[in-house]
């Protein structure tokens, strides 16, 4: 199990897996484990991605571990120099492996001998018109260039600016690329060394394509040594650097930097080897075939069928379930990791650097992670480093949850270091990717559900004082009589109210104040009846209550005159006192009758009621008044 005590080392990746990412995070994570420290990789481009040149440098801010991590080791294009800057800041040594930033210290391969090396074997076979073709956006693409230089200049040779060709990135695409402009050019080279072997790989398959052939027309040659180029035809030179030497020697660095805050910059160099093969013009020597090589690529091929498994049943998992909450990490049993959580923004606010994470979801359960809330720099729980086998090659793998429209979260794993899958195909990228689609799709859901709820309460009651509208008074009105129908004894009554004066207190003190009234008509009759009774507004200053169930004969008559007082008594509107009166009609259900001949009953007796209160009124009453 993962060192306990032991310093944990962070590596900024845009991928956290791969053959290049993946190679160099397993050597850094070895080289840690034999010290007695651990490894946590963390993901900086956003999940779904699929190519880091294309996808630019990320906008990487969040102190995310920093709580954790007695040293950083920085792989090309994860993080801008300030980031860097910051956690220099806050006294965490970095170690750049690849590329320079200011006041780091760094670990190169030797870019410049390697290349040099092939260049002198490809002048050895005769060739004197020798492109170069890379990514020369990259640091160490661009020494690999000086070196192809330096040796032609040693022998005599002036580099010629128009055999200098800029894939555009480090993959099969730049490779391509490259080829239609050699095409184009009228191929005015014998022989190419390429940026990568990526870039080597998809020139070959361009100009086969394109019907050219390799080495015949165009010797080539790559750098990496990606364990494909081995099986091509014709079979890739190259130059090989040792990425997981390159990352132990990056941890070795960090070790050498912990807690000497003065320690000046350190630069240490890995050594390269030419590794000659087919694709440079030297006679085929066939594919070196060993019981151990034979065991090796079919444990590569059975990883790769289980990477495509885990992929097909993932997307199953989190896209194609409607019943299922991405947040309980369940699905992370569909996965190569055995352990995680999920943590999402508090409050769901736009992330700041001291911004909170909650643990939303574990897997598996038991470790009382669900819940917690803690600062992104304590992100992961430190539950999650004593569940990694590192000597078995596990680690601690941290992505954010982000899609195009929100970002979630932080989604860690413990699981085994992948190095087969091309940058991008490996496990974390894709959960992150699919989680956050997850993510959405509940969220829209849940939006799409609320909504229509609004809609569905907004089509059934009165937007000023939210009771029930006509519509559904009509069904509760209509379920009050199949109940009347089906149980003998069954009872209901419908009182039909009018404000008296309620048109003078809108022309004395406006409309705002009769909405006001209105209002506090609504809660008052709300407050006298029972739950199973119904109080409706059918506009202006008419309501109506539905009794449903009378428990007694005249039990209507004492609802209507406890409602009467109740309404009658003042309102403290606009720092004054109001009074209205009420009309009430009342409606008693019997055989035969239905629901809205009833309302038609109430309304004529309320109507006889307000006739008998203006003639009340006439004859000395003060209502409406205000005051």
């Amino acid at each position: 199990m993962s060192a306990v005590g032991g310093r944990t080392y962070g590596v900024l990746s845009p991928f956290v897996g791969g053959d290049y990412y993946g190679t160099i995070i397993a050597g850094a994570n070895e080289a840690a484990v034999l010290a007695g420290d651990r490894l946590l990789a963390l993901q900086t481009l956003d999940p779904g991605s699929y190519n880091a040149d294309r996808s630019g440098v990320p906008d990487y801010r969040r102190p995310v571990a920093w709580g954790h991590l007695a040293g950083v080791i920085v792989l090309a294009g994860a993080i801008p120099e300030t980031y860097a800057q910051s956690v220099l800041g806050a006294g965490i040594p970095v170690v750049t492996v690849g590329h320079e930033m200011t006041g780091c210290s760094a670990v190169f391969a030797d870019n410049n001998g390697g290349v040099r090396a092939a260049v002198a074997h490809l002048l050895e076979h005769g060739h004197r018109r020798i492109a170069f073709a890379g990514h020369l956006a990259h640091f160490d693409v661009r020494e690999r260039r000086e070196g192809y230089e330096a040796e032609q200049l040693e022998h005599g040779l002036a580099p010629r600016p128009e055999l200098l060709f800029d894939a555009g990135d480090n993959h099969e695409s730049g490779g391509e690329l490259a080829a239609d402009r050699l095409v184009a050019a009228g191929m005015p080279a014998t022989a190419v060394v390429c940026g990568t072997d990526r870039n080597a790989m998809g020139l070959i398959r361009r100009l086969t394509e394109l019907g050219h052939k390799v080495p015949g027309d165009l010797a080539v040659i790559g750098f990496d040594d990606l364990a494909g180029g081995m099986y091509m035809r014709p079979s890739l030179s190259t130059v090989r650097q040792p990425a997981d030497t390159i990352g132990a020697a990056a941890i070795g660095l960090l070790a050498e930097l912990t807690g000497r805050f003065e320690a000046p910059r350190i630069v240490r160099r890995v050594p390269t080897s030419f590794v000659q093969r087919d694709s440079c013009g030297c006679p085929p020597s066939g594919l070196p075939v060993t019981e151990d090589l034979t065991r090796y690529l079919f444990g590569q091929v059975c990883s790769l069928q289980e990477t495509l498994k885990v992929q097909h049943e993932l997307g199953i998992d989190l896209l194609g379930a409607h019943d299922r909450d991405p947040r309980e990490m369940a699905w992370l049993k569909r996965t190569t990791a055995f352990a995680g959580c999920l943590g999402l923004w508090r409050d769901g606010a736009v992330p700041a650097l001291d911004t909170e994470l909650r643990i939303e979801g574990e897997y598996p359960a038991g470790h009382d992670l669900a819940g917690a809330v803690m600062p992104v720099s304590a992100f992961p729980p430190r539950a999650l480093f004593e569940l990694a086998d590192g000597a078995a090659g596990d680690a601690v793998f941290v992505v954010p949850v982000r899609s195009a429209t929100r970002d979630w979260g932080m989604l860690a794993a413990v699981g085994h270091i992948q190095q087969s899958t091309p940058p991008g195909s490996e496990m974390m990228n894709q959960s992150g990717a699919l989680l956050a689609a997850a993510l959405d799709r509940s969220a829209m859901v849940s939006a799409l559900r609320e909504q229509e709820e609004r809609l569905r309460d907004a089509a059934l009651h009165d937007p000023l004082t939210g009771l029930p509208n006509r519509v559904l008074l009509a069904d509760r009105m209509g379920q009050a009589g199949l109940r009347a129908t089906r149980q003998a004894g069954h009872r209901f009554a419908v009182l039909l109210l009018d404000l008296n004066g309620f048109k003078a207190v809108n022309d004395s003190l406006g409309h705002a104040a009769g909405d006001v009234l209105l209002i506090e008509v609504a809660q008052r009759l709300t407050g006298l009846l029972r739950e199973s009774d119904t109080v409706a507004r059918l506009g202006g200053d008419e309501f109506v209550v539905l009794l449903d169930g009378l428990p007694a004969d005249g039990a209507e008559e004492l609802v209507r005159d406890t409602i009467a007082t109740r309404l009658t008594e003042p309102y403290a509107i606009d720092g004054g006192r109001v009074t209205v009166g009420v009309s009430i009609g009342v409606a008693v259900s019997r055989d035969g009758a239905d629901p809205e001949s009833l309302l038609r009953e109430a309304d004529a007796a309320m109507y006889r009621a307000k006739l008998a209160s203006r003639a009340a009124s006439s004859s000395g009453s003060t209502h409406p008044s205000t005051r």
